[in-house]
């Protein structure tokens, strides 16, 4: 008697295992099988490596999403209040005092007139959004102050024709500090006036927040100087007041809030309806890559089954004899389910525990391997992010660890229900 029917006579006539006193029939037998097989082993590290390999490339779309918003809102409005009516009649004093007094986390808020210019220096031209700032104000709503890398914001002064360009739209434009560019902007002042309103501004500024839409597409004037571009007369009346909150991630959640404060004849709008486009597509991706994947954990838990089924079909005898001495179609269903749980849980403990320190060091390692093999993961002349960021998200890990484990759950229920109705007679016919 071999195999399974020898753990049964032994622990009938031997002491328990140290490591084991104590436990039922079903679950000695599972935990043996599970560390003494070496297929075990390889279900075992399959899982670990679907596990790893999820949670690191999760870590790292979430750091990428992350940059990529603090980007984006580094010149970005995280919320907009804008007039749908006629703008000369709006009191936006009033209406900031209200907004104020929401009871929202509000850090800052400030006037803001945008509108879509063609820019040109010579020869060059390219269109770009214009957009009328007021630089006493402009910090507490972006980190405008912290990505100048030429010149400085309160050189933007009323009256005088100076504008701010990112390094991309000067570059392509062929201006530095100094030069002169002409804003063109479509109609005038009256509704039907389509006169083309032209004026020229001295670049005062340049700045870079690494982001394509803003490098590359805007530029800051003075509020009081995009009034007039548009064709506005007398004092400054801003189109909308831009603001920004403790939480970025919850403005969304206050859009009802801000709806209410603001007010009938007031839009609102925030961040993620802005950049939807942005955030759509990384969702998409994230999908994408989980399920692609969860097929690496798929691919162990079929493994598993194959495995399992290969230990019943070897094990007939032994299972008929352990049938014969008492253990019951449920006791063998058990020694299977333990098996695979524990390959689930190793595997899943083992994985949590790889791709996490592969999403806490991936920064040092992609250095490492870049150094070593002479290559980028990321071109620095051709991405704005060369470095690779990580940021791993508790739900993320512990839906991944649980998704294994259920997989491996699952995977032996069949061989286990196949093992349990192994009927003696027929295993023992032979024998």
């Amino acid at each position: 008697m071999t195999g399974f029917a020898d753990v049964f006579a032994r622990r009938a006539r031997l002491p328990h295992n140290r490591g084991m006193a104590g436990l039922s029939l079903p679950l000695r037998i599972g935990l043996r099988y599970a560390r003494t097989r070496f297929s075990s082993w390889l279900s075992l590290a399959g899982v670990a490596v679907g596990v790893a390999a999820l949670i690191a490339v999760l870590s790292v779309m979430n750091g990428l999403e992350g940059d990529l918003r603090s980007r984006l809102l580094s010149m970005g409005a995280q919320g907009t209040v804008l007039a749908d009516g006629p703008q000369d009649a709006v009191g936006w004093a009033a209406l900031e005092q209200r907004l104020r007094g929401a009871g929202l986390p509000l850090l800052g808020v400030a006037p803001f007139i945008e509108q879509q210019a063609l820019l040109s220096r010579g020869p060059e031209m390219t269109g770009a959004m214009v957009r009328g700032i007021d630089p006493a104000r402009e910090s507490a709503v972006s980190d405008i102050g912290g990505a100048l890398v030429e010149g400085r914001l309160d050189s933007l002064q009323a009256g005088q024709d100076r504008i701010v360009l990112g390094v991309a739209l000067a570059d392509r434009l062929g201006v530095r500090l100094g030069d002169s560019v002409t804003a063109l902007v479509p109609g005038g002042s009256g509704a039907l006036d389509l006169t083309p309103q032209l004026r020229t501004f001295t670049v005062a500024a340049i700045f870079e927040v690494r982001v394509a839409d803003h490098d590359a597409g805007l530029a800051l004037v003075h509020l009081a100087d995009a009034y007039a571009l548009v064709g506005g007369e007398g004092e400054a009346r801003p189109s909308g007041l831009r603001l920004r909150f403790q939480d970025p991630l919850a403005v969304p959640t206050y859009r009802a809030q801000l709806e209410r404060a603001a007010g009938p004849g007031f839009r609102v709008r925030d961040w993620a309806e802005d950049n939807a486009t942005y955030f759509r597509a990384i969702r998409l991706e994230k999908v994408m890559v989980t399920s692609i994947l969860l097929l690496v954990i798929g691919i162990a838990a079929f493994n598993i089954v194959a495995m399992l089924v290969m230990v019943v079909r070897a094990k007939r005898t032994d299972i008929a004899i352990l049938r014969t001495l008492g253990l019951t179609p449920q006791g063998v269903m058990q020694v299977f389910v333990v098996q695979g749980l524990v390959i689930g849980w190793v595997g899943a403990a083992l994985g949590v525990i790889l791709g996490l320190l592969l999403a806490f060091n991936v920064g040092t390692i992609v250095v490492f391997l870049e150094t070593t093999f002479q290559f980028h993961v990321f071109d620095p002349s051709l991405f704005y992010e060369s470095a690779i960021p990580s940021d791993p998200h508790l739900i993320d890990v512990v839906a991944i660890a649980g998704a294994a484990f259920v997989l491996t759950l699952l995977a032996t229920i069949y061989p286990a229900r196949q093992a349990a109705a192994t009927p003696p007679a027929v295993a023992l016919r032979y024998e």
